[in-house]
């Protein structure tokens, strides 16, 4: 059964030419994926479109939302990666999350939502504690807007904590989160392929 996945890069850097440790850790989840011979269709740098805040599927004149909805929605399985600021996911991972929520108004007959029958998972980087409770945050909201979790559905790396390094900057993936990557992606591809086959029946 032929499996797509797009990955969200919710880093706070604009410029798509500026390197980012969360590209980075969505990198090694897409070579899992790969292995498990789900095509990675591309990564979107959220903060380089205008996704406007608000809570409807089509915020007005410039929202690049109904674009990027449309995209997500045709495939089955969606990467959402973020980096850790305060201890939380970032603004622009939370300014996603919210547009999500018009998911919640947009049920089929059956009160099924759009995401429904579709896997998320994460990627997660940073230099501070957080990685658990920015699963948390993201987990419980996108399970709210209709999504599905699988086992062990994060791949995460944190640095000393007050240090500087970043997860690009490593000279080589550590060996967990390799580990943690192939179990992320056997898991997200083989759940959704069980709901391609057997959608949730409202």
């Amino acid at each position: 059964m032929s499996l797509k996945a797009i990955a969200l890069n919710c880093t706070l850097k604009a410029d798509t030419s500026q390197p980012s440790s969360t590209d980075s850790m969505i990198a090694v989840l897409a070579q899992a994926l790969a292995e498990t011979d789900v095509e990675i269709t591309e990564t979107v740098r959220i903060a380089a479109l205008d996704i406007k805040p608000g809570v409807t599927s089509d915020e007005g004149d410039g929202d690049d939302w109904p674009a990027l909805r449309h995209k997500i929605l045709e495939h089955d399985i969606l990467i959402f990666g973020g980096p850790i600021w305060m201890g939380q996911i970032g603004s622009v991972a939370k300014r996603v999350l919210e547009r999500m929520d018009a998911f919640l108004s947009e049920t089929d007959d059956h009160g099924r939502m759009p995401s429904y029958g579709k896997v998320a998972v994460a990627a997660i980087v940073g230099n501070e504690d957080g990685a658990h409770f920015s699963s948390a945050q993201l987990f419980q909201a996108l399970n709210d807007v209709g999504w599905t979790i699988p086992a062990v559905a994060a791949c995460y790396w944190v640095g000393e904590a007050m240090g500087s390094q970043d997860f690009q900057d490593l000279k080589e993936t550590p060996e967990m989160v390799t580990k943690t990557a192939k179990m992320v992606a056997s898991n997200a591809a083989h759940l959704a392929g069980l709901l391609k086959q057997s959608p949730y029946p409202g």
